[in-house]
């Protein structure tokens, strides 16, 4: 009987899988999105390779000098104020920006997760505790907040992660707590305290496998956000400080040479992070539609 269990819980994950994944690749704002993401996580990891320039070295002799439009092949995206070439430190921005998004993210996912299943799955009073801590929290614009976390612990790249992660947990508890609750009533859990499971056992075993789905679509399309709320922080100079390559702090440097004719100083930083909120937000949307539970109810 436990053999048949097995195979039949198998055959569940794998039907899932497989439907899951066909129903991706039906998305073509999905496909769209995934492509946008490898492209950027390829740049980011081989920027090195693939960066024509040093993206800090300055040449005051090329400041603000329009590219490839102006027959300059050396510098096909232009330079800045510096004379430093705009699309290498874009290549570079990408580490930065991407990186800083993901492990914000991350941040966010395991501190909102953790309030999430405990105050969904205990409920009492360390789910009026760490709901009244949310509340509080979600009083304030998560931007705003930031500002404040940083403005504690102080400037820096690091910091900036930190400060939009906790921005971030609120959100996701409460997203997390609600599937908890669900899963908490099922027949399923009830089985396994009759037979004297530990609450450890419980949460591991039957509540985060069947919350994972909505954390991970919930990461992915945080990640978007993140990296927008990363280039608001640069843009503020609480973020990335000089002179790191981070397309929000080159959004904040080049705003005084926009009305001087030096478009392409401004534009190029603005379109990377519009592509690149772009790229995560109609992924997550696919996964969204691919990973929902209610499909679980067709097997």
């Amino acid at each position: 009987m436990e053999e048949e269990i097995v195979e039949e819980g198998k055959v569940y994950t794998e039907s899932f899988l497989v439907e899951s994944i066909r129903s991706l690749k039906r998305n073509r704002s999905a496909l769209v999105g995934l492509t946008i993401v490898i492209f950027l996580i390829f740049v980011a990891i081989f920027a090195k390779a693939i960066s024509p320039h040093n993206p800090i070295e300055q040449n005051l002799y090329d400041n603000l000098k329009p590219g490839f439009w102006a027959g300059n092949s050396k510098n096909l995206l232009g330079t800045d104020e510096f004379g430093r070439d705009i699309l290498s430190r874009l290549i570079y921005g990408a580490r930065v920006s991407v990186s800083t998004g993901i492990i914000a993210v991350v941040i966010g996912v395991l501190l909102g997760s953790l309030a999430g299943i405990c105050s969904g799955y205990f409920g009492g009073w360390i789910d009026n505790l760490l709901m009244r801590l949310t509340d509080i929290m979600f009083s304030l614009p998560s931007i705003l907040l930031a500002i404040v976390i940083v403005s504690v612990l102080g400037r820096g790249l690091s910091k900036a992660m930190i400060a939009i992660g906790i921005t971030y947990a609120p959100q996701i508890a409460r997203v997390v707590r609600s599937e908890t609750l669900t899963v908490k009533n099922s027949e399923y859990i009830e089985s396994a305290r009759a037979i004297g499971a530990p609450n450890k056992r419980i949460i591991r075993v039957h509540v985060l496998p069947n919350v994972l789905s909505v954390i991970i679509v919930y990461t992915t399309l945080s990640i978007g956000s993140a990296i927008l709320d990363a280039a608001a922080l640069g843009f503020l100079g609480l973020g990335a400080q000089p002179p790191t390559a981070e397309w929000g702090a080159m959004l904040a440097n080049s705003n005084h040479y926009i009305t001087g004719g030096y478009w392409w100083v401004a534009t190029f930083p603005g379109v990377a992070i519009l592509i690149s909120v772009l790229g995560f937000n109609l992924l997550g949307d696919g996964l969204r539609d691919a990973i929902d539970p209610r499909l679980r109810k067709k097997f």
